[in-house]
């Protein structure tokens, strides 16, 4: 049966399927404005999904065709899969921030294959062993995949701004880290049973209540600037802190208060792993050798293939964050690339 909740004041949340994930589903945000309602977030796509959401919309006395507007709060396909059925089905706009809507315009016009050497390199250059980059080599890349066809968004979301919801003050938190164009959105209205003037505060993913997010890498493989995700997670978790939210609502798990406590221990996570990283790093170690030796939810040799590599691209943003803290260092003319603490 599919899951709707009443948050009040003209919210409920819909629980979107997830197929064959831990997380099981996405929360995706059903909004009343004044011109008919708009989502935060889709769900994957996938058939079960749209059926329920489908479904979830007639709980809430709406439908799909009754949709004004859909909020992206980042690309991942869990969040942005069905953007483009819903967006076929009722003339939505689409709204997402402008980094994450380079990455899908890139992914959309860049070939399958020039992906799959893209990543390649890139684990080759981690440090990762034969045994894992050979299926790369001869995989046979599909035009598309199961929730990668979301829409392109037509609006972009602007940093600090009021979002175009007629009767409703949204504003866009801009939250980068998770994804480089993550966007909090910032509900300002006052509510009896809540602290005036701090509204509630739709998280994405870049706040849950049990769960750390996963810190990616999202680069074009033409352009050789070296990012630091990790070090704009930190900072954009924050500036959320400082928003003190009476209420989170996120796209995983449950609502939550308290963000300010969540954010202390997110950031008190991080500083005991960049300090654990730093002990590793006695000895010189590839990202891929760092990985193996991080602790994760399982041992790393129960991790599956696909898991690996953002378990990989997750120990590199470290490693980044503490070269540029000047805590570490990569070493010269090694190859693959290896570093050491200083």
């Amino acid at each position: 049966m599919t899951q709707v909740h009443d948050h009040g004041g003209g919210v409920r949340s819909i629980e979107v399927p997830i197929p064959d994930n831990p997380l099981g589903h996405t929360l995706v945000y059903v909004v009343d404005t004044d011109r008919g309602p708009v989502l935060i977030d889709t769900g994957w796509d996938d058939p079960a999904s749209w059926d329920t959401l489908a479904e979830g919309l007639t709980a809430c006395g709406t439908s799909v065709a009754g949709l004004h507007g859909v909020v992206i709060t980042h690309h991942h396909p869990d969040h942005h899969g069905l953007s483009g059925r819903v967006r076929e089905a009722s003339g939505a706009w689409v709204a997402m921030h402008a980094a994450d809507i380079s990455i899908v315009r890139r992914t959309r016009e860049t070939r399958p294959d020039r992906w799959f050497t893209y990543m390649r390199d890139k684990l080759a250059a981690a440090g990762a062993p034969e045994e894992h980059v050979a299926p790369l080599r001869t995989a046979r890349p599909r035009r598309t995949l199961p929730g990668f066809s979301p829409a392109l968004p037509d609006r972009e979301i602007v940093p600090g701004e009021l979002l175009d919801l007629p009767g409703r003050r949204l504003r866009a938190v801009w939250t980068p880290g998770h994804t480089p164009g993550h966007v909090c959105l910032h509900l300002e209205e006052e509510h009896p049973s809540r602290l005036p003037g701090h509204g509630r505060l739709f998280s994405g993913d870049h706040l849950l209540p049990g769960i750390t997010p996963h810190i990616g890498l999202y680069e074009d493989p033409d352009d050789i600037t070296v990012t630091d995700p990790l070090g704009d997670y930190l900072d954009s978790l924050e500036r959320v802190g400082r928003l003190a939210p009476a209420d989170v609502l996120p796209a995983h798990q449950y609502t939550f208060t308290d963000a300010t406590s969540r954010v202390r221990e997110l950031l008190a996570h991080h500083e005991d792993r960049l300090d654990g990283l730093l002990a590793l790093l006695a000895e010189p170690l590839t990202p891929w050798q760092v990985a193996e030796r991080m602790e994760w939810n399982r041992p790393w040799d129960q991790i599956p293939y696909g898991s690996r590599n953002i378990a990989v691209s997750e120990a590199e943003a470290h490693l980044r964050r503490l070269v540029k803290l000047g805590r570490a260092e990569s070493v010269t003319g090694s190859e693959p690339v290896t570093y050491v603490a200083v």
